[in-house]
Parts: structure tokens; sequence; C-alpha cells
């Protein structure tokens, strides 16, 4: 799979499709989702973002970029004490993949060893990419191998994580996150709803690859899950430069992480449906970087902002978005998470 990183850094086992999709609207796209069809089968259209979005992104790199290294720093210790010297990153295109990085290069400067990094497609209700991980399989032991994702938002592609390994003896579910408010799981850089900046944008910050994608009559039997490079945004890549800019800021020895409310995710997420009447809690997307993630590439009915919050600067790029697509800001209680994104259900429009 072409990309805008370096294979010192990761190798993407994806298939290439580029030219091979039309992208599609969100409204166009969402509707599609709600009346049936998988968005895995679809991708979406890529914005180049405003220049007052860009400012609150650049906002948001030089306000949490020591955070977001710290929290880096946090896991890569966690992981050289549980996996050791052999572990093996597989990340989760395609938001896990610059924290898969980050970890690789925190371990490589703190630790001395150049450990494998690859990374590889899993959707949701479709499970993970089968012909990768046999790739991977094939080349290292089981118990070296460790999911890397950005973050946990209520759980559920850990849970189809569980759901597609247990297949495989010896490979654990367990999944590395820089963020985890949900509390799901030990190997996590923080329990806060942290602002990792690359949640704030798409392709721009990740490789210039888009979110992956499964079709019958495109990805073979034989053939990895697919992605498509958005060559003719290369002038907008930022990849590189959210790497070297937490990467600057890595310590040897991290802050001890505040405590967090022990609430589970799912929970908080079930109260807000049973407030809100929302059946489907697929329509909703609690924390930083799902909230952001609605914003950008799905169809919003509302934000929800933690009343607690209300000031946090973490939240300025969503407050801004929400601004520019004209979708309404509520304030309510969310336990550890800062902010939780509601997509709109289509039938109502």
């Amino acid at each position: 799979m072409r990309s805008s990183y370096s294979e010192e850094d990761v190798i993407i086992l994806l298939k290439d499709i580029t030219g091979m999709v039309r992208p599609q609207p969100a409204e166009e796209r969402e509707r599609l989702i709600q009346e049936g069809k998988h968005y895995c089968e679809m991708l979406p259209i890529e914005y180049i973002p405003s220049l007052k979005y860009m400012e609150a992104y650049q906002e948001a790199l030089k306000n949490f970029g020591d955070d977001t290294a710290f929290s880096v720093g946090r896991l890569a210790d966690k992981i050289m004490k549980k996996k050791g010297e052999q572990v093996v990153l597989v990340s989760l295109a395609r938001a896990g993949i610059p924290v898969g990085i980050l970890l690789k290069r925190y371990i490589r400067w703190k630790y001395k060893v150049d450990i494998k990094h690859y990374s590889v497609s899993i959707i949701r209700g479709k499970g993970i990419d089968e012909n990768a991980m046999s790739y991977i399989l094939n080349r290292y032991k089981t118990e070296n191998i460790l999911f890397v994702d950005g973050w946990i938002g209520k759980g559920a592609i850990q849970n189809e994580l569980k759901k597609t390994v247990k297949e495989i003896p010896g490979l654990s579910a367990e999944l590395a996150v820089a963020a985890d408010p949900a509390n799901i799981t030990e190997l996590s850089g923080t329990n806060s709803d942290l602002l990792i900046p690359s949640s704030c944008l798409n392709s721009t910050v990740s490789g210039l690859i888009s979110r992956t994608f499964l079709r019958d009559d495109i990805i073979g039997k034989e053939d990895f899950h697919g992605a498509v490079f958005y060559e003719e945004l290369q002038g907008e890549d930022l990849s590189y430069d959210f790497i070297r800019e937490i990467e600057s800021r890595f310590q040897k020895e991290n802050p001890v992480e505040r405590p967090c409310l022990k609430q589970k995710g799912i929970e908080k997420v079930r109260e807000i449906a049973e407030k809100f009447q929302i059946e489907d809690i697929n329509l909703i997307k609690p924390g930083i970087g799902e909230t952001t993630r609605v914003l950008l590439r799905r169809v919003p009915w509302k934000i929800l902002i933690d009343t607690g919050s209300r000031d946090d600067v973490s939240l300025n790029h969503i407050k801004k978005l929400s601004e520019e697509k004209g979708v309404p800001i509520e304030y309510a209680f969310l336990g550890n998470y800062k902010a939780c994104g509601i997509i709109k259900k289509m039938a109502d429009t």
C-alpha cells in the first residue's frame, strides 16, 4: 500500500484501490448505512479543512503535544514491561498508525530496540483482515503480537477484536491505546479523554490513506482489505509534521497519571441512549476522537459537551467544526468523556 509513511516506520498491509471507488458525500453515505449498507463498502469524500479549522488543529498540537507524548511514553513503558523486546506492533488502520509509529520511535529512543510495526484493517461487523494476519503470523510468534489503536471510544473495535482473534490459538485480543476513557484496557497511556491532535484530521495526518474498504467486487479472497492513496493531497500532508512534533516532546520519565472515574464507557453510552431515546447505540460516539470523526465523516444530530469541560481548550476544534457545519451543542454530565457525537437518524430527515 502506498502511503506518505516510510516502511522503516510501518509496513501497511492493505491493497491499493486508488481510482477504483467513487467517494460519496456524507449525507448519501449516512442514508445508505442506516438503510443497511455496510460503511466499509463506501468511502467518504476527503475535504481540505478550512483555514480556521487548521488553526484549531495547530492550537491543539501546541497545547496537547506534551500530554500526547507523555501518554505514548507511559504506554511504551507498559508494553516493554509486559511484552519485552520481541514485541511486534500491529496497529489498526488508520487511527492506530500514528500512535504505532510514535511507540516504535519512543521504544527505539529510550530502550535502543528497533521493534517491528505493521498495520492491518479491522472493520466492525466484518472482523480483522485474515490475509494480513496470516502474513504476520507466518513471520512472528503469536505471543509477541500486540494490537495498537489510537483511542477507545465505547469499545466496539475491542469487541470486534475479541470475536475475531479467538479462533487463533495464543493470539491476545488485548488492545494498546494512547487514551482509554472507556476504562477497557490496562495497556493505555491515559484513562482521561485526551485530545490526541491526529484525531482532528483525516488522511492528511494518517499517511494520506483512506479509511479501510471491503467489497467483494474489488477485494478478492486472497487480497488484503483495501484503501485509497490521496496523491492529490500531498501538498496538505502533515503526517510527519505531527510525528516529529510529538517525538520532540518525548521524555524518559513521564508524569504520573491522575486517577479517573472507574465507570465503564458503555454504561455512560446507555445512559445517553436512554436520555435522548436513541435505539441504536452505534449512533452514539463518545470521546474527543470519536466526536471529531462524527463531525468529519458522518452526519451529526448534535454534539454533547461535558458540563465540567465547558471551557476546556481541547474541545476548541470540535466547537469550530460544529459552528462550520451548523450542528447544535448541548451540555450534559459525561463522566470520563469530555465530548460525545450523536449521529442523525436519517429516517427523520
